[in-house]
């Protein structure tokens, strides 16, 4: 790779990051808005809601709405993007994986997606753009050099 394409590529990796992070958090999200509230076509498409307290329904749709919420605006990324990776992973192994083996199978295509996608921002955290930044960034960059600053005594 030549230096300019490898200087845009380190310089536009965080904005493509905050960009996947919006989407995949905002699409979650309306999950989460459609099974509680029946709005965007409700449950299972049929305008309906999730009976409050059902399990594992309602959790898993509060989870949607609140882990979307939390990723697509970058507060609490890491940690929302982790809870919902595991919702989605509990999700594919309990309603999916019983029927066939392969998620083109088993209609659990958008299950492990968004398992990876969040597994991927829970491990890359949020990239630019991230409500993160703005109210944690100066404890993170005083923290830092305080660490770095202060001598082992081992």
């Amino acid at each position: 790779m030549s230096a300019p394409l490898t200087s845009f590529a380190q310089r536009s990796t965080p904005h493509a990051l905050a960009l996947f992070r919006i989407v995949i958090g905002l699409l979650f999200a309306c999950h989460g808005a459609s099974s509680l509230f029946g709005v965007l076509g409700g449950a299972m498409g049929q305008g309906g809601t999730v009976p409050t307290g059902s399990w594992p329904g309602w959790y898993a749709a509060v989870i949607q709405l609140a882990g979307g919420l939390l990723v697509m605006l970058g507060l609490g990324t890491r940690a929302a993007a982790f809870i919902s990776s595991g919702s989605m992973a509990y999700a594919y192994f309990s309603t999916h994986q019983g029927s066939a083996l392969w998620p083109i199978q088993n209609g659990g295509e958008p299950s492990a997606m968004y398992c990876w996608a969040f597994l991927l921002l829970a491990c890359t955290g949020p990239g630019a753009w991230a409500l993160d930044r703005v109210f944690f960034s100066d404890r993170r960059a005083d923290a830092a050099p305080a660490a770095q600053r202060e001598p082992s005594t081992a």
